[in-house]
């Protein structure tokens, strides 16, 4: 079991898939694809966005399979901040992996003793998990 912090936006942006045509679907389904990553590995997991709050993920940590948290300002590396300060104020940020491919906060979270993993390895990772059940309950 780990610990695993993600940049959404910038995991979300990885890849031109059209997400900027609905920024909101983009992370509902990068949370959706998470919650499994959760389920699958055991791992706990917060998702980090910039911007106002996404109808329907919930947020600043309501108990949800996945922690979503919001940039705590608007503007350029809104979101890096709120990461950097998740990672500052952990008791043990040596056990933490921040998704990213921003190089600046890579950096900086590497300096507080988290691990990095790239946003391509994480989406390869998440499309490697099995299929969303299609159950009814």
């Amino acid at each position: 079991m780990g610990r695993l912090i993600v940049d959404a936006m910038n995991v979300i942006g990885s890849r031109p898939d059209g997400w900027w045509r609905d920024r909101p679907g983009a992370a509902r389904r990068l949370v959706r694809a998470l919650a499994r990553l959760a389920a699958e590995t055991g791992d706990e997991v917060t998702a980090v966005l910039d911007g106002r709050p996404v109808p329907g993920l919930g947020g600043d940590g309501d108990g949800a399979p996945v922690r979503v948290l919001y940039a705590e300002r608007r503007g350029p590396n809104a979101a890096d901040e709120r990461i950097v300060a998740l990672v500052r104020a952990d008791a043990a940020p040596q056990t933490l992996r921040v998704a990213t491919s921003d190089r600046e906060l890579a950096r900086r979270v590497r300096a507080l003793g988290a691990r990095v993993e790239g946003a391509g390895t994480l989406r390869d990772r998440l499309d490697a998990l099995p299929a969303p059940s299609s159950r009814s309950s």
